[in-house]
């Protein structure tokens, strides 16, 4: 796992993408409840380990939704990225 302040600034990263899709009108309110909730989880007390996989597993739930637009999915998969480089 990266060092603390790096896996922080990838953190507030993260939370700048899922702000931009909690926004995003275009997105199902399905999805951008599952993307509340995972980052809730994120920012959530305790381990990071624990919070990075929750919230890769509430992002990955929909991020192959049939109704959610390429651009959002695009981002979704960005997240998804990032997340799994600092879960290591």
């Amino acid at each position: 796992m990266a060092d603390k302040g790096e896996t922080e600034q990838k953190i507030s990263q993260i939370n700048g993408q899922l702000e931009m899709l909690i926004n995003d009108m275009s997105v199902p309110k399905n999805v951008r409840n599952a993307i509340v909730q995972a980052k809730e989880k994120l920012n959530s007390n305790g381990e990071y380990s624990v919070r990075i996989s929750s919230a890769i597993y509430g992002l990955d739930s929909v991020s192959n939704d049939v109704n959610l637009p390429l651009q959002a999915r695009t981002m979704i998969w960005s997240a998804l990225s990032i997340l799994e480089s600092i879960k290591g």
